[in-house]
């Protein structure tokens, strides 16, 4: 099978004798500026020795290093061992500086003190002065017992439920509200709308007989009078006779106006496309 060959093939066909050369990984940038990769930091990089700061939060205080120092080995605080106290208190002080941690000024005083207090025990006592009046240990002693409590009371109000961490607002909202609105006035438009469907239902029951009726309006407003009721809703179409035709319709809405304008009956209506209801006013 024939094909083109590469440049090593080449060589050792001319009889060069020379190996092929193994592919090296070039060496991977450990930085991007602008495009360019950068395989070696600068020559003029300054890096400060405080750049990298570290945050110890573990105490609050001396008063709080001291504390656990002292509940760690179970000690009685009204009975401190100064010089043990004192030792591991100034191995975390050196343990800080090693850190390059900036220290607090109430450290070193808090140092100053227990040093203080180590060499007031060295030292004899004056003949004559009782041993609780000169204990020099007595003020450390009242500090730690007043931050003793302090911290506990901090704890007890810390486990107490927190708003918007053991708690949290509930807000109700009620979207199903009943609304109560007063029905809408009747107007003109509806009565005459109300009126051409009982124009329509009336034509159904009209006739070619041509003959002369005699209808008053005084006797229809009597008859709507006794078809109306003053504890129900009667239909205004109840009030029309269709077998009357339009003569009789047309009666029946003249009594039913001309009662309306003596304040005799009322119109009601639940909406603008709702059915019209005749009742009597109180």
């Amino acid at each position: 099978m024939s094909g083109a060959m590469t440049d090593d093939e080449v060589e050792v066909r001319h009889g060069t004798g020379a190996a092929p050369s193994t592919p090296q990984q070039a060496e991977m940038p450990f930085a991007i500026v602008q495009g360019t990769p950068i395989t070696e930091p600068p020559k003029d990089l300054y890096i400060p020795p405080d750049a990298l700061e570290v945050f110890l939060e573990a105490f609050e205080g001396p008063l709080d290093l001291l504390l656990y120092l002292i509940k760690r080995q179970n000690l009685d605080i009204l009975d401190i061992p100064i010089a043990r106290i004192t030792e591991q208190y100034m191995s975390y002080i050196d343990m800080m500086q090693g850190l390059k941690l900036e220290l607090a000024a109430e450290y070193l005083v808090m140092a100053a003190m227990l040093a203080e207090i180590k060499s007031r025990m060295l030292l004899p006592r004056p003949p004559g002065v009782p041993e609780e009046e000169t204990d020099p240990r007595a003020e450390l002693v009242r500090r730690l017992q007043e931050y003793e409590r302090y911290k506990k009371a901090a704890a007890d109000l810390d486990a107490l439920p927190r708003l918007e961490r053991e708690l949290q607002r509930v807000v109700v909202a009620f979207e199903h509200r009943e609304v109560r609105a007063a029905p809408p006035a009747v107007t003109l438009e509806a009565v005459l709308a109300a009126f051409r469907d009982v124009l329509q239902r009336a034509a159904m029951f009209s006739d070619h007989r041509v003959q002369r009726e005699p209808l008053s309006v005084r006797e229809r407003m009597g008859i709507v009078l006794e078809r109306a009721r003053k504890d129900s809703f009667t239909p205004f179409s109840a009030m029309f006779s269709f077998d009357e035709g339009k003569a009789g319709v047309v009666v029946t809405l003249l009594a039913v106006l001309e009662l309306l304008r003596q304040a005799l009956i009322e119109l009601v209506q639940n909406d603008e496309r709702a059915p019209i209801y005749i009742k009597l006013t109180a």
